[in-house]
Order: structure tokens, then C-alpha cells, then sequence
């Protein structure tokens, strides 16, 4: 077993740090974040309830009690997401007018390849709902891979106040044991520079070093290799790690208590009508409602020359209270959590550019702050990779590797090219051929714009040297 720290003394202090991070409100909010995008909500573990005898609060177990969860903040998740990385993310070739760096170009071909692009939309799920995420790069069968982390199961000990290096990080997960019995047990990883420590987390929360004890991160034959840093990149939601959820979750719970109120009020019919007794022939009001449900009738009385009767006052709900607020909730939710609402009134009457990217602004906005930070994580990430390349004996080149993130954002077709079609007298057609709505591949299409050119040319060169013959 390989460990760098004193083992009797140092661990204790990792134990500290699993302790405090599982008792953080910032690991509540991660696994809130998680809760939430699954729709395991607040309201759901709501009871119903009314005022007792002593003037306490008491569960109703008679009265309507229904729990109705309006997903908005998932819908936020994912239409954030989508926009930033709902098409994939593309790279400038470096083989283009370099054919030293031919190899190096299909390499990184290989590695972010649609795979890669589902593994981005998991992470930018995972750093909205939990505010960061983690990629670990591993070597299986001689092949650089990628891992995803998930944040709530990590605890990151930076070495800088910018969380920019880490110093350690330890991850901790629950699994099955099936050494004896089948039972859930607590396991925990040290990452160093060297490698990774494995320990079992008992319930006490010491750590017990278990198999396989220690693996470095490279292997070459008998030798084993590190990176020189910790293999763990973060992806974050933005600089303070703070889940999305933090932003919209007591709307979230309002709107779900308004719906659920306003069910509860159309399934409480029997309640909406006040009856008012007058000289009620019975014992209690039990009695009464029970003759009501069963007979379909009741027994009165007079007394002293009242007459006996039963009065009704009629309790309307009114449904447009309830769908106001409703509508104020979903708008807020849209608001705070920086997105869009495609039944925006800006864009039902006159969809022009101006009022879509008018509509696009908050949500372009957030996506500036996590593609800058995507961005950082993304240029760490290449350090590795160029790393795994000169390993392979494969050229690499000096300059940074461009990731650009095509957004998704509605388009009006028709003016947009129009807008091209007029800058032809001024741009380039290459850039003019970038901007167009139709295509993806700009140098592929700038390619067979220069052949049908071509060939326009000679045809037109033929013709004319058949008249003059």
C-alpha cells in the first residue's frame, strides 16, 4: 500500500472533511438540485391539515389531500442546457493547411466524439443541478477515457482560494458488498498526485484501508507513471458553485401549493356548500353528515315555536384567483431562473430577429457566465490529451485548441438570409456562407460553392469557344 501522508495523522483530517461536506448546505442544495430535476418535491411529503381541539394543528385524514408537482425547474434544466449544447460542440482543425498535425487533429476527432458530446449535456445538467460536476480522465486497455463525477459525491480540498488547483479530493460513494453478504457499505477515495487511495467508510466515519488499496493513474509495463497533477477537471455552473436551484426553488414550492391547493378545493364539493342547522334532531355532526350520505335526508325539530330547518351558503372557488397566480409563478420561475418562454407575447404577433434574441437575453446571459467556465475546464481537459498524444508519439501543436458552442437559438430564416444574400457585395462568401441558417459545414460548403463555380466557368469557356468556331 502506497500513501504519501502519514497515515495515523493525516486521515483524520479526511475524515473531517467528508463530515463537515456531508452535513453543508452546500451538499443539501446539490442533492436538492438533484431531488428537484426529478421531480421529488417538496410538497410531496405535505399533509393536509386543520385546527384540532386544543387549537393545534392536526392531519386531516378526511379532507381531500392531493400533492401535485408542476415541473418547471426541470423544464428550466434542460431548455438551458439544450440551448448552450443542443448541438454539438466543434473544434478548429488543426490539420487544416498543417499536415504535420494531421494525427493530432484525428486524435481529438476520436476522442470528442458524439459520446463525448452526450457525456458535455450530462455535465451541464449535473453542474445546473448541483452547481459543479467532474471529469476524470483514465486510461482503459492503453485508451484515454472519460469519467463523470457526479458533484455531491466529491469533496474537493483546493490549494487556492480561486478553486483553480487541487491540493487532494476525495470522493465517496454507497455500493453493494458481496464478499459475505449482500450489504450496503460506504467506500471512499483518496485522489494525490500519485494516485488513488481506497478506503471503506464505517459508520463511525473512520476510513479502513481496503483492496485494492492503491492504483496509480498510469501504467506502463512495470512502472508507474502520474500526471503531474490531479486528473479530476470541474465544470462549473460559475464561479460560486451555486446550484440553479437555489434561484427558483420557493417558486417552485408555491406554484406546486397553489395547484395543489386549488385541486383539493375542486374535490372538496361537500365543503364548498355551508350547511347551517336549525333545530338538528340528532346527536352530533357526524351523525348528521353520515344520515346525509346514507338517507339522503335529515331529521329536524321545532322548539318553543322555531322551526326546524337546514340552510345551505354556497363557497365559490374561483378559478381565475388560482390560474393569475399560477401564471405569476411560471413567469417568475422563467425570470430568476434566466430562461425563455417560447409563448412569449413578443414573438406571437411579430417574430422579426429583434424580438427573438430580445426574448433569447436572460437566458443568452447565463449561458455566457457557464461557457466561460466550460470553456477553462475545457482547455484543462486538452492538457491531458496532449499529454495522452505526445505519450503516443504524436505531433502536437503549441497553440490552444478552439471549442466553439453552437447555440440553439430560433432563427427567423427569411430575414437572416436576406441579411446574407445583401452582405455578398461586402464580406467574403465564406463568411457569408458561415452565417447562413442552412449550414453546418462551413468549409464543406464553401468547397462545393468553389466546384459548381468551377464548373460554371468551364461551361460558360466551352460555350463561347463553340460560337467562335
Amino acid at each position: 500500500m502506497k500513501l504519501n501522508f502519514n497515515f495515523q495523522d493525516d486521515l483524520s483530517i479526511f475524515e473531517k472533511e467528508i463530515e463537515r461536506f456531508k452535513c453543508s448546505e452546500r451538499r443539501r442544495a446539490m442533492l436538492c438540485g438533484e431531488d428537484y430535476y426529478s421531480g421529488r418535491h417538496d410538497i410531496l411529503h405535505r399533509s393536509r391539515t386543520v385546527i384540532g381541539e386544543n387549537g393545534e394543528l392536526e392531519r386531516a385524514v378526511n379532507l381531500p389531500d392531493n400533492k401535485a408537482v408542476d415541473n418547471q425547474y426541470r423544464k428550466l434544466v434542460n431548455q438551458k442546457t439544450n440551448y448552450l449544447l443542443g448541438k454539438p460542440i466543434t473544434f478548429r482543425k488543426i490539420a487544416d493547411g498543417n499536415e504535420n498535425f494531421a494525427g493530432f487533429s484525428k486524435l481529438i476527432s476520436s476522442l470528442f466524439d458524439k459520446s463525448f458530446m452526450r457525456l458535455a449535456k450530462n455535465l451541464c445538467k449535473d453542474s445546473y443541478n448541483h452547481g459543479i460536476a467532474w471529469i476524470y480522465p483514465f486510461f482503459d486497455k492503453g485508451e484515454l477515457k472519460f469519467k463523470q463525477l457526479k458533484g455531491y459525491e466529491l469533496v474537493p480540498l483546493w490549494h487556492d482560494f480561486e478553486h483553480t488547483k487541487l491540493e487532494y479530493a476525495v470522493r465517496f460513494y454507497e455500493t453493494i458488498d458481496c464478499s459475505d453478504s449482500e450489504k450496503i457499505v460506504e467506500r471512499a477515495e483518496i485522489f494525490n498526485l500519485d494516485g488513488i487511495h481506497y478506503f471503506e467508510l464505517n459508520e463511525s466515519g473512520k476510513l479502513l484501508p481496503v483492496s485494492p488499496y492503491f492504483t496509480p493513474y498510469i501504467t506502463h509495463g512495470d512502472a508507474q507513471l502520474c500526471w503531474g497533477r490531479i486528473p479530476l477537471i470541474p465544470f462549473k455552473r460559475d464561479s460560486d458553485e451555486s446550484p440553479l436551484v437555489r434561484c427558483v426553488k420557493s417558486l417552485q414550492d408555491g406554484l406546486n401549493l397553489i395547484l395543489s391547493n386549488f385541486w383539493n378545493a375542486m374535490e372538496d364539493d361537500p365543503r364548498n356548500t355551508l350547511l347551517v342547522l336549525v333545530n338538528y334532531d340528532g346527536a352530533d355532526l357526524g351523525e348528521f353528515r353520515r344520515n346525509l350520505s346514507a338517507y339522503g335526508a335529515v331529521k329536524v325539530r321545532s322548539i318553543d315555536g322555531v322551526v326546524g330547518d337546514v340552510k345551505t351558503l354556497r363557497v365559490e372557488v374561483n378559478a381565475d384567483n388560482y390560474r393569475t397566480i399560477i401564471d405569476i409563478f411560471r413567469r417568475a420561475i422563467v425570470e430568476n431562473g434566466m430562461g425563455f418562454d417560447a409563448k412569449d407575447a413578443r414573438i406571437l404577433g411579430n417574430s422579426n430577429q429583434m424580438n427573438i434574441q430580445s426574448m433569447y437575453s436572460d437566458i443568452d446571459l447565463d449561458a455566457n457566465e457557464i461557457e466561460t467556465e466550460f470553456q477553462a475546464s475545457l482547455c484543462e481537459l486538452m492538457w491531458f490529451v496532449k499529454q495522452y498524444a505526445r505519450a503516443a508519439k504524436t505531433p502536437v501543436p503549441d497553440e490552444a485548441i478552439d471549442f466553439i458552442f453552437n447555440r440553439d437559438m430560433l432563427l427567423n430564416e427569411s430575414s437572416v438570409i436576406d441579411n446574407c444574400v445583401k452582405s455578398l457585395a461586402i464580406l467574403s462568401r465564406e463568411s457569408v456562407i458561415a452565417n447562413h441558417p442552412w449550414v453546418d459545414d462551413v468549409v464543406g460548403e464553401s468547397e462545393k460553392v468553389s466546384e459548381e463555380f468551377a464548373q460554371s466557368n468551364n461551361l460558360g469557356t466551352q460555350a463561347r469557344t463553340s460560337m467562335l468556331k
